[in-house]
């Protein structure tokens, strides 16, 4: 595997895990102000989501980047 395409690989995972991991601990605010969305999330944790999404993508990338590198899992065949 390439350096660019490990870091596509990385990007392209981090991206699919950020959205699963977005609606973790949200709670809709009680009384939202005037004019802000009721459906919008009091505190969003969005460092925390960021740091979290970080580290599960480096674990599913270093598992892919395993399986690529020792041609366990080989995309040429299909």
């Amino acid at each position: 595997m390439t350096t660019v395409t490990a870091i596509v690989l990385y990007f392209i995972i981090w991206w699919v895990v950020l959205f699963a991991v977005l609606p973790w601990g949200v709670h809709r605010a009680k009384n939202p102000e005037v004019g802000h969305d009721p459906g919008a999330p009091e505190r969003p944790m969005l460092v925390r989501k960021v740091v979290a999404t970080s580290l599960i993508t480096l674990i599913l990338w270093g598992i892919l980047y395993y399986l690529i590198d020792n041609n366990i899992l080989v995309f040429r065949d299909l």
